[in-house]
């Protein structure tokens, strides 16, 4: 059995555990999430996968229970730690009985705030955990009683980091200030040079500011952004979806963005042979509600 985002939307909504970040740190996290698979695990006692496709960022994901599979892109790993990994890939998660992760989904990780990191080395597989929280701070949150705690306990350690005093041109406010603007503006064909002349840089120095933080260029990250919003939209409200609120020129021009996105996944973790159809289901199910 296989569950693929927007598609499964249920099993995403209910089977995990979600806490969106609040206020300043959602500048820089997504949302907190918790794995919830008990009932799953007696329906499939076989296991099951989870089919992610490409967002921004960075997942760190905590091991609560036994190891399990891990897909990003085309490589396969085994996972009995604490990881993190490019979100800018798709991914499968194999997951079998035993198993509980916990996770954050960041855009920016307020790590390059106090510590020397550059995301761009990080960008195309899966890496242990241990570069990016100190042992003390993980051994807190495996012990920590509820989703709840864990919660809490991540969102006082990064609160406090990105409350320290940071300079106006530092890589993280730029990139995380931007990201948000463009999000909710729904600005994602504006040039990386007028972007960057906006903010008193150049374009070159704010790709390379994106390179440190995202592991991705700014032109990616926006066209990341601007597919996953509008087939978020798509999925949730489709009455409210126009293509050309997301800058698409005509319909043809977004099928086309929606066939690439969807296209690296398919239902038993090769490569999609049916990206074609794969849209026009998704296309079909939103025309549906």
């Amino acid at each position: 059995m296989q569950h693929i985002e927007f598609f499964h939307r249920a099993h995403f909504e209910k089977k995990y555990r979600r806490r969106h970040a609040r206020k300043a740190l959602s500048y820089f996290i997504d949302f907190f999430w918790e794995t919830d698979f008990d009932e799953l695990f007696t329906r499939y006692p076989q296991g099951f996968t989870d089919a992610l496709f490409p967002n921004l960022g960075y997942t760190y994901m905590i091991n609560l229970g036994t190891p399990f599979v891990m897909q990003l892109g085309a490589e396969r790993y085994p996972v009995k730690h604490d990881i993190f990994l490019p979100r800018q890939l798709p991914l499968l998660a194999e997951h079998a009985a035993g198993n509980r992760i916990f996770g954050i989904k960041f855009r920016v990780s307020p790590v390059v705030l106090e510590k020397t990191v550059n995301f761009s080395e990080y960008r195309a597989s899966v890496h242990p955990l241990s570069y990016l929280i100190d042992k003390p701070l993980l051994q807190q949150v495996k012990s920590a009683r509820s989703f709840d705690e864990r919660v809490q306990l991540l969102s006082d350690h990064y609160g406090r980091i990105i409350e320290r005093p940071t300079e106006a041109r530092h890589p993280v406010p730029i990139v995380t200030g931007l990201l948000k603007d463009c999000g909710e503006r729904r600005d994602f064909t504006t040039p990386i040079a007028e972007l960057a002349a906006a903010r008193g840089i150049s374009a070159r120095t704010l790709q390379r500011y994106f390179l440190a933080t995202t592991g991705i260029t700014g032109k990616q990250a926006l066209q990341i952004l601007r597919i996953r919003t509008a087939v978020e939209l798509l999925v949730s409200r489709p009455g409210d979806f126009r293509f050309e609120d997301f800058g698409y020129y005509d319909y043809s021009h977004f099928f086309k963005h929606l066939k690439q996105f969807l296209s690296p996944l398919s239902p038993e973790g090769g490569t999609l042979a049916g990206e074609t159809s794969l849209a026009a289901a998704l296309l079909k199910s939103a025309r549906t509600k």
